[in-house]
Parts: structure tokens; sequence; C-alpha cells
């Protein structure tokens, strides 16, 4: 490898790494010959005004092809934060969020700001959010160039989600400075061995889980464990490839087809809590600032109860803030819990706590301290902006000095409901898991529960009917649970429609209900009913984990007509709840300025 050739690749688009790996060194050894020889990016502007006036935008991108450097030198204290790079399903916009409100906080503090991202469609990517904006690839060697041709002072990684995140210790071991939770507490977050000794040490209890590197392992934790069983492989963004497993056959092709395991990425083998309630808790505190024990501040920023039973990923549940359904003991533990680990990771900046609650344990299922879907819904429900806040303590500043030091808690509910782009997908069975699938999300305000559900329904998907037919078809493990269901809708003057299983169980309760033939049997079917719009409403469980082909056509069919659809029990209660108040009292428009 000589040096014109280095520079012919470089001008070429290689990176770093692909030269490391076609010439057998490592990407630091190329870095370091690089920096050698002085082969370095220069920065242009991108001109916005196609060359007919002077362009002002603060736009660059870097290349190796020689010519004027176009950065524009200042003497401000420089601030990079990270992006959140490509925009896909799984990678949350609310990132986005976090990080345009840390460029306004940081510019009005004097800082600036240096946003690096290679999204154009996003806001942290529009000309007026930040001093100077990079459209770089987030790697380790692209960002190493903006940071020291800069000569920051600090970098955000808290913000982007993981793909930054992933990033933070390798730009720390090459002398950046990531300001708020340190990388190390970042690691032992991620890292499921120092995680779960944490926990211990704390006395925190986690599911029962272990670590599985090939099919042998994983098989024998399962075993040890007890189906059901959730898999991820670990450092994932939006759960991909997260999964619920039932039997060793179901095991065996997860671990053959979807994931690679090695000692290095081992996949994670967790005891699912069936019926369990999820709760995330979005936080912000000080405590690294401190070197003293017990100084520092934390406070709960929200508590949001899903919807959903536990098993949905947080990107994809609706959720509840305040708690709707949680004791006032379950709360107290989970603030407890919550105060502990952020003191244990010396947390600066944000954290994001998920606990599953069963009865009056709570479990810990995972922690990120760094912000998380749920904070824009969180700033915006409570009114408090909490990525500004976390900004500005990352900057140095303390949650005392910044007067938020107390929990916020409305006298309102706020609702999320997820918004879902299965209408685009044709045949895609629209049933939840813990893989993300949502592409954003609404909120419903109100006094009463019910009402805000409703109009968080309004929002994200069809409308809950007020009267008309609901068609009920539930798995076997939820036939105990659906008649009080129905009851419910019976109640609110709906007619009740089910095939013959369901209706045998709702008949037993004493309830009035028209049956219909399986897809299988013959005309009329839910189906076709469907396509005449003569269902208002379908409840749906899934009979075990591979759904029945029938089952999907039914489901695809609702969201192509445009009918809700609930394919949890808990989901047809909120339903039941917002339909009632509906009819009780209707609704009203109030902006969030006055609910605040």
């Amino acid at each position: 490898m000589n040096v014109d050739l280095l520079a012919k690749a470089k001008s070429l688009g290689f990176s770093d790494r692909q030269i490391a790996h076609l010439t057998g060194r490592t990407e630091d050894d190329v870095r370091a010959e690089r920096k050698r020889i002085g082969l370095v990016p220069s920065y242009r502007l991108v001109d916005t005004c196609a060359a007919e006036f002077e362009a002002y935008t603060p736009y660059f991108y870097s290349t190796y092809d020689r010519g004027d450097d176009e950065i524009r030198p200042s003497d401000r204290r420089k601030v990079m934060i990270l992006g959140g790079g490509p925009n896909r399903i799984g990678q949350g916009i609310e990132f986005d969020y976090c990080c345009v409100h840390a460029a306004f906080a940081l510019k009005e503090d004097g800082y600036e700001t240096l946003m690096v991202n290679s999204n154009p469609e996003t806001v942290s990517t529009d000309y007026d959010t930040s001093d100077k904006l990079f459209f770089e690839p987030l790697t380790l060697e692209d960002v190493l160039h903006i940071y020291e041709r800069e000569k920051c002072w600090g970098a955000i990684a808290q913000f982007g989600g993981q793909t930054p995140l992933n990033l933070a210790l390798s730009l720390q071991k090459n002398g950046v400075n990531i300001i708020g939770t340190s990388p190390q507490s970042i690691e032992i977050a991620e890292d499921r061995k120092l995680f779960a000794a944490m926990l211990r040490k704390l006395d925190i209890p986690q599911p029962p889980n272990g670590l599985a590197t090939n099919e042998v392992e994983a098989l024998e934790a399962a075993h040890k464990l007890g189906y059901p069983v959730l898999v991820r492989p670990s450092f994932v963004l939006g759960g991909r490839a997260m999964q619920i497993v039932y039997s060793d056959t179901e095991l065996t092709h997860y671990m053959r087809f979807a994931v690679e395991a090695s000692p290095e990425r081992p996949v994670l083998v967790d005891k699912f809590l069936e019926d369990a309630t999820e709760v995330d808790v979005d936080c912000i505190a000080d405590v690294g600032h401190f070197s003293e024990p017990g100084k520092g501040t934390v406070v709960m920023g929200g508590v949001l109860e899903h919807i959903e039973y536990a098993g949905v990923h947080s990107g994809d549940a609706a959720m509840v803030l305040p708690p709707h359904t949680l004791s006032q003991k379950v709360i107290t533990t989970i603030r407890d819990y919550t105060h502990a680990m952020a003191r244990e990771l010396k947390v600066i900046g944000l954290m994001n706590v998920q606990y599953a609650v069963k009865g009056d344990t709570v479990y810990v299922l995972e922690v990120n301290p760094r912000a998380s879907r749920t904070v824009p819904f969180v700033s915006k429900a409570i009114g408090v902006p909490l990525a500004k806040l976390a900004a500005r303590v990352m900057a140095g500043k303390t949650l005392v000095e910044l007067g938020f030091t107390a929990e916020v808690w409305r006298k309102y509910w706020a609702v999320k409901e997820s918004v879902f782009p299965f209408n685009r997908f044709h045949g895609q069975d629209i049933l939840l898991s813990p893989e993300m699938r949502s592409t954003g999300e609404v909120m419903g305000l109100d006094a009463d529960l019910g009402i805000a559900y409703a109009k968080s329904q309004m929002a994200a998907n069809a409308p809950l009917p007020l009267s008309g037919q609901v068609f009920i078809s539930v798995s076997d493990a939820h036939k105990n649970e659906v008649a009080d269901v129905a009851k419910q809708f019976a109640d609110l003057g709906f007619e009740l429609i089910s095939t013959s299983g369901t209706a045998t169980v709702l008949e037993k309760a004493g309830l009035k209900v028209r049956r219909l033939f399986k897809l299988t049997e013959g005309r009329p079917n839910a189906l076709d009913l469907l396509k005449n719009r003569e269902i208002q409403l379908v409840i749906n469980t899934p009979a075990g984990q591979t759904p029945r082909a029938d089952e999907v056509r039914i489901r695809t069919t609702a969201v192509y007509t445009n009918t809700p659809i609930m394919t949890t029990l808990s989901g047809a209660r909120a339903a039941a709840l917002g339909i009632a108040a509906l009819k009780k009292t209707g609704y009203e428009v109030k902006t969030i300025q006055e609910f605040h």
C-alpha cells in the first residue's frame, strides 16, 4: 500500500475500514498512516443557491479531491451532536426530536452546535437548527475527522438512538470528550453480564435469563428457563430480530436463520413473563457531576403504562400517562429502582427503564442510559422539555440550577398510540411483537381516560364506532376472559357476531350472539361482512405463535376496509371504555397549551 494508491482509494470513497480489510491491517493502522502522510478530507459547502448567489447555509460534506476547505473558523466552544442516521422502521424519528432540542438549548447557552447526520429528511438537518451541519455517515472515521478538524470541546452520543451509542466507546478511546453519561456506564447497561451483576448488587429482580453463543447453548438455556422465552441479539436497534419462542423447533430455526451468534455478540434468552404489565420510565439525572455518594438529583419525568401486555416493543405499544392500573406500592418500587440504577450508573442526562409488573413484583427488563422513543411524548404530556434540560445537564449544569427537581403528575390523561404502515404491505399480518413496526405516533389528551383513548384512536387508526356489530374471535387461551369483554360491548348496545368456538363460550355466559361460518366452512363469513362494511369493530386474538391463514386474512381485511381491530383483550377493554365515555359525554377539542 503506497501513498498514491492510498490517496486514490480515499478519493474513490473507500473507507479506512474497507482498506484495512483489503490489506490485512487494522482500521487504526490505516488511520495512523493517513495522518502521517497528511491525507485528510477537506470540507466543502453545499451550494444551495446553484451558483447564482453566494450560499450562506452552513451545510458541509467531506471530499478527498484536492481543493479549498470551505469551513468557516470560529473561536466559540463547540459541541458536536450525533444524529440517528438513515431513517428506517425501528429507528424512531423521536431521536431526531431530542437532537434538535439539544441543538436549540446549547445554542441558547452560547455554544456553537455541530450536527452530524446523513439523513436530509429530518428536522435536525434543517438549515436553521444548528450552527453547522455535516452530511456525513455516522462512522468512527467520519465523526473523528469532523471532531478533530473543528477542535470540538465535546460530543453528545446519547440523543441519536442506538447508532451513535455504538460509537461512544471507540470515540472516547480516540480522544473524543463524550459529554453526559460515560461510555463505561452505557457499556454496563448494554452488556448483559455487567448489567446482571449491577442488578444483583442493588438487589433488583430481573426475569430469569441466559446467554447463548450457539444453537446448543440456546436450547440449554430455554430448557432451564422453560418456554416461552424471549430471544434477541445484543446491541440491536428497534428490537430487530427479537422474538417470543414457544418450542425447540422455533428456537432452532431462529438460531439458524434469524441471527449470527458469536462470543462477542451473544443471543440473550429471557424467560417471557406472560400477562405481565409493561411500564416505561423516562428519568433525568445529574448524579455523574458529583464525586460524593448520594449527591446529585434524579427525577422521573414520566411513568408510562402499556395497554398491551408485555412483549410488544415500546415503540409500538399504546401507553397511558400517568399509569392507570398500577398500585401506589408498585409505583413507589419503580421510583426506588429507577433512582438506585441512575445513581449506580452515575447518569448525566436522560435514562429510560423498561419494567414488567406481575402482581406486586417489579422486574427490570432493560435500562438505556440515553434518550428514548418516549421522551417527546412525555415532554409534551407534562409540559417540561426533558431533552433541552438533559442537554444543559450534559454540558455541566445541575437540575437544581435548572429548577427541575420534582416529578410532575398532571390531573389529565395522555394516551400514546402508534401509527402503522400495514395498509402499504399487502398480506402482512398486523400482530405486534417485540420487533418494532410503527412509523409514527399520536397523542390523545383528556380529563377522562376513555375519551383520551378514543381521541388517540381517531388520530391513529379508524375512529371507534358508537353502534353496530362487533365480530369476536379469540384463541383458546383467552376464552375464559372473553365473556366479560363481550358483555361490555353488549351493554353498550352492540350486536355480537362470532364463529362457533367463541360463540359457544359467549352463549354459556348468557349473551346473545349471531353465529357466522368460519372461512373454511362456507358463507357468509367474516370476510364477506367486512367487505360489505357490516362489521364496525373486530376483536381477534391470535391462536399461538404461528397464526392461522384465515386469522391473517381477517386481520388484513379489517385494515384494508378501515375497520377498527383489537388484537388483545386489554386493547378491547380500552376500546369499550372509550366508546362508553364518548356515548356518555362526547368530546371537545382543547389545545395542549390549555391543558398545561
